[in-house]
């Protein structure tokens, strides 16, 4: 499966925005998708997961009730709602699938076999 994540863009603190992963060559609902986030420096570090299953869902303590990630099908795309958003949310987006769900690595890097190239967000302040 290939992955493409877009949205971002440049927004002021407290707006929200919309990031797209849009999956070709397999069918995006087979597959647990999850979202990560990076800073210049730092490690690859987890947003979000959604099951291929039942669609649950996980976030990282940081932004929960801020983000929201859901799929639709019919478009092959898993969406990442942010809202709220702060000038420490200014990092690069990336969206990643994983053929298997396990609980034990959802929240890590390893865990996902394919990534997509990464959307840019900036919060102005």
């Amino acid at each position: 499966v290939q992955l493409q994540a877009s949205g971002g863009g440049l927004v002021q603190a407290g707006d929200s925005l919309r990031l797209s992963c849009a999956a070709s060559g397999r069918t995006i609902s087979s597959y647990a998708i999850g979202w990560f986030r990076q800073a210049p420096g730092r490690e690859r570090d987890f947003v979000t997961v959604i099951s291929s299953t039942d669609g649950t869902t996980y976030y990282a303590d940081s932004v929960k009730g801020r983000f929201t990630i859901f799929r639709d099908n019919a478009k092959n795309t898993v969406y990442l709602q942010v809202s709220s958003l702060k000038p420490e949310d200014t990092v690069v987006y990336y969206c990643a699938a994983s053929r298997v769900f396990y609980y034990s690595t959802y929240h890590q890097v390893r865990g996902y076999d394919y990534w997509g190239q990464g959307t840019l967000v900036t919060v102005s302040s």
